[in-house]
């Protein structure tokens, strides 16, 4: 038969416990038991007045965000909401049912104001590393180094030619990612040999690239993980184009080293980390072997002799073409980190094989660089067994964080302006992935409530 609604009155009283009413396996149960809001609470206490009306708590704010990142609601309006009709997000966010939401704006007065001087997104994100450490989810043997690109929040309508005079008006009016901006052009790391080719008038640091497809304007996300389990070590956000994202390895081994005392035996990228100065500071600097495909400019396409057809004499620190002569150099180090070697003329005009080495030429050139020697070991290590047999595929692991943080957490734009709004929405995604992971992995059911 049908079944039918009671008519009668509801009860004025209820015996409700938010408890019980969350499984043991969900994700917000698992994920709780490893955050530690008492050194959170330390961290932010020199940056709150002992004096005045109490603020909103700000445990409640950053479980709010977790909540936020974990399941991928972009909108911290949309946030509020869910989290005022939703029970596990409640129980989460420590909130009784009759608790009142905090206005979303309090997220933006409190992001660019006490959480951006105090730091606290990264500290949060350092606070979950270490707990994965703690639980032995970090190896420290190899870490994978990769970017991705996320798209920036705004409009290719906003956007000048990059060659252009831009008038950003007065101080006074400007907006704060302009501001960031503006502070930073004449930094020297900031600073490139190619102009943009597009500049955006609302997030001039986003930079124009078409580098995955359809120009836009991005930012990179930069990722550095232990590859034992995929624990994200460290992040960075930089402009999208191939030199910052590049030159973020250093800053992220430095970080690691200094804030957890770990540094790692090898380290894997793809081609674009294989640059010969970024070898030459993993072998000389810091000792770790380059698992990286080396960034190679001397191959051929035109049957002629490429530099590995010359041999190169160590006693002598001189090439030898493939008819024995030998090619000099004054020992003088170019702009680009090079000494150059040149046959002599006399030598090339007599040789038979000079329209396969230099037709185009009156002699011979090859440019050794001063990092040879580390791009020699990346060479070795990439054509060894491990490298086809494992770090061909631990390096995939980092890929996999990005279509994850793209697929299921649904990160793919930018809510937030400027390069340090980039850095905290990068940092709270990357905590979210490395709380998921510690939920799946170590998480263990709560205790049974009489």
């Amino acid at each position: 038969m049908m079944g039918q609604l009671p008519a009668t009155q509801n009860e004025l009283f209820y015996d409700f416990c938010l408890e019980r009413h969350i499984p043991n396996d969900h994700l917000l149960r698992q994920i709780n038991q490893f955050l530690d809001f008492d050194i959170i609470r330390q961290h932010l206490k020199p940056f709150y007045s002992h004096m005045g009306r109490p603020s909103i708590d700000p445990e409640l704010m950053i479980r709010m965000l977790m909540v936020g990142y974990c399941y991928g609601i972009r909108s911290e309006r949309r946030l509020c909401e869910e989290v005022n009709f939703n029970l596990a997000y409640r129980w989460f966010c420590r909130l009784g049912l009759e608790d009142d939401i905090p206005d979303h704006s309090t997220f933006s007065k409190n992001r660019h104001g006490r959480y951006r001087d105090s730091d606290i997104f990264r500290f949060v994100f350092e606070t979950v590393v270490q707990r994965c450490m703690d639980e032995d989810l970090v190896k420290g043997e190899g870490f994978a180094i990769d970017a991705s690109l996320i798209k920036a929040d705004v409009s290719r309508q906003r956007a000048v030619a990059g060659s252009d005079d831009i008038d950003w008006g007065p101080a006074a009016t400007q907006s704060r990612p302009v501001r960031e901006y503006l502070e930073t052009l004449d930094d020297e790391e900031t600073i490139t040999t190619t102009p943009p080719k597009s500049i955006s008038l609302t997030d001039p640091a986003a930079r124009w690239t078409a580098a995955k497809g359809p120009a836009i304007f991005a930012y990179s996300t930069n990722y550095m993980i232990d590859v034992e389990y995929g624990i994200i070590m460290d992040v960075e956000a930089t402009p999208a184009y191939r030199t910052a994202e590049v030159d973020s390895t250093k800053t992220l081994l430095e970080r690691i080293e200094v804030n957890y005392q770990l540094k790692p035996e090898r380290l894997m990228g793809d081609t674009a980390y294989g640059a010969a100065s970024k070898l030459g500071y993993l072998v000389d600097q810091k000792g770790i072997e380059p698992h990286v495909p080396v960034w190679e400019k001397g191959t051929r396409s035109d049957d002629t002799y490429s530099h590995f057809d010359f041999t190169w004499i160590e006693e002598d620190k001189t090439y030898r073409c493939p008819q024995g002569n030998l090619l000099r150099t004054n020992g003088r180090v170019t702009k680009a980190e090079t000494i150059l070697h040149r046959s002599k003329k006399v030598d090339c005009d007599a040789c038979p094989d000079k329209q396969k080495c230099c037709p185009k030429t009156d002699q011979r050139k090859i440019a050794r660089s001063i990092y040879e020697h580390a791009r020699n070991i990346a060479r070795n290590i990439s054509q060894s067994d491990i490298y086809e047999r494992k770090t061909f595929h631990e390096r995939k692991k980092v890929e996999m964080k990005f279509a994850h943080m793209k697929r299921h957490l649904r990160f793919e734009r930018l809510r937030l302006r400027g390069i340090t709004g980039a850095s905290d929405e990068f940092i709270l995604v990357a905590t979210a992935q490395n709380l998921r992971k510690l939920a799946r992995l170590c998480s263990q059911p709560p205790p049974s409530i009489g």
